[in-house]
């Protein structure tokens, strides 16, 4: 499903922890009203730990803070840090713990990344409250300001009052955290809008890409660092380059959380490079950011070019209908492209027999699991 595309709104984009961490910290640090968090991942450690700190802080000023984790993302918290939570205050909910019921139920997981500080301030991206954010992990986010704030407040609401999420915050209590008055003229006119997957097969985000790409007329340009794309969206990529389209890909090297996901995405690489495709792989670290640019249309968010993001996932990206902002992302692929290796048609199909077995069998792998569907 998708929101309306909103006027008047103010976008930062926020790129690696050192910029983005500090950033929502010192929200949380003001804030006076409410604070909402809604994360996929969230294991104990330094990190979950200084936002454990925040937010009970927060709570103990009477601040309204509600905190809702995907049941199974939140498997590494700790009961201690669990208990720090809710005898800090902080209304603590799990979305669609692990259970005996349906598997389709049990995949379905609540991936999106949003902190909402007085209804004013909100960001979103593809962060998560796990060491390796600090600085193993490149990410990126955006700060967001302006009407479209409220849309963010309502789809959190949304699901903190779903059947499916647990807790001891009761359903009630986000309706009573209202939404700051937007002074639109502060916010130099950008346009924006979220768009959010509902879970199985429901994925207005997809559908949104899609569209953005056939129509694309100058640059296509994607990072992901799950990229095992569907059928669909691979067609939709090659067509474009060889209308003339600029589509480049940004995703990670080496440096991989899961390495098999890399290898069958690889599988795909031939065919894109043969029909015009560039494909950037980061160099310095893992890039686990999610950020797309089509002319002058960006998206910043959580969801991943995967069949997982694309079908199973509880999705939300950040949509900005904006030439500045979108020269903004454009100037911070620049900068990461320069920092990758780029992979050439030639080079890449001389690569060894042993290269080929791996993407032969973790693409195997990966067909079965799309049969789940």
């Amino acid at each position: 499903m998708q929101g309306i595309w909103r006027e008047g709104n103010r976008f930062r984009l926020l790129a690696e922890s050192s910029r983005f961490l500090p950033a929502v910290f010192e929200a949380i640090d003001e804030a006076s009203e409410s604070v909402l968090v809604e994360l996929y991942l969230m294991e104990s450690g330094r990190l979950a730990t200084a936002l454990i700190d925040a937010l009970t802080r927060a709570a103990g000023r009477g601040v309204t803070v509600a905190l809702m984790l995907d049941g199974y993302g939140a498997m590494g918290l700790s009961a201690a840090d669990r208990r720090r939570l809710e005898e800090g205050g902080v209304a603590l909910r799990l979305f669609n713990p692990l259970g005996f019921h349906s598997l389709v139920r049990n995949l379905t997981r609540d991936h999106r990344k949003l902190v909402v500080v007085d209804g004013r301030l909100a960001f979103t991206g593809g962060f998560g409250a796990v060491d390796e954010f600090l600085e193993a992990w490149y990410e990126v986010a955006v700060a967001i300001e302006g009407p479209v704030v409220a849309d963010w407040v309502r789809l959190f609401s949304r699901l903190w009052d779903s059947p499916m999420t647990r807790g001891t915050g009761t359903p009630a209590l986000v309706h009573r955290i209202g939404v700051a008055e937007q002074r639109r003229e502060d916010y130099r006119g950008m346009r924006g809008r979220v768009v959010w997957g509902q879970g199985y097969r429901y994925q207005a985000i997809r559908h949104s890409l899609h569209g953005r790409i056939s129509a694309a007329q100058r640059r296509i340009w994607l990072c992901t660092p799950y990229f095992v794309p569907t059928l669909t969206l691979r067609m939709r990529l090659a067509r474009a380059a060889r209308r003339g389209v600029d589509v480049r890909l940004l995703l990670p090297g080496k440096n991989h959380d899961v390495p098999g996901v890399r290898y069958a995405g690889q599988r795909f690489y031939r065919r894109l490079l043969r029909s015009g495709v560039r494909i950037f792989e980061f160099q310095p670290s893992f890039i686990h950011a999610k950020f797309a640019l089509v002319d002058r249309w960006s998206s910043v968010g959580s969801c991943n070019f995967d069949h997982w993001s694309l079908h199973w996932n509880l999705e939300a990206n950040q949509e900005v209908d904006d030439a500045r902002f979108a020269s903004e992302v454009a100037g911070l692929f620049e900068r990461n492209f320069a920092a990758s290796h780029e992979i050439h048609h030639r080079e890449w199909i001389r690569r060894p027999w042993w290269q080929r077995a791996r993407e032969w069998c973790f693409g195997t792998l990966d067909a079965w699991l799309t049969r789940l569907r």
